[in-house]
């Protein structure tokens, strides 16, 4: 099974006061189990490192530098996935949508994945299937 990574997810499984902790803890080790493979923008790893430090701390970001993303296959984005979510974010024309989130709709699609480990409503939205 191959598996995009999503901020959500990431932030449920360090931050243990975040409502869907417990689930994302649970979903990640069924995946580590599942020898899934688990895909993550480098879009994912700015916005989750930026939110770790802002929302929880510096030894948060060390955690997930050291916990979680040496499992994650990194997908770097390049001018022509970043120009397809930039397209994406303009159509959509939602101030609660991100650039992110539109690069990772987009990489799912590219990638052909099997799901999405998701706490966030754009990827059902987009008719993902989220595993959470």
């Amino acid at each position: 099974m191959k598996v995009l990574v999503d901020t959500s997810a990431i932030m449920a499984m360090l931050h243990h006061d975040d409502k869907n902790h417990l689930s994302a803890r649970k979903v990640w080790e069924q995946l580590l189990n599942q020898d899934a493979i688990l895909i993550c923008t480098n879009y994912i790893l700015l916005e989750t490192c930026a939110l770790l430090q802002n929302r929880v701390g510096l030894v948060a970001v060390k955690a997930f530098e050291d916990s979680i993303v040496p499992y994650l296959n990194i997908e770097w984005v390049d001018e022509s996935l970043h120009q397809a979510g930039v397209a994406a974010l303009l159509i959509a024309n939602r101030r609660h949508l991100s650039l992110v989130d539109c690069i990772s709709f987009e990489t799912v699609r590219r990638l052909g994945l099997d799901a999405v480990f998701a706490f966030d409503q754009h990827f059902v939205e987009q008719g993902f299937t989220c595993l959470s």
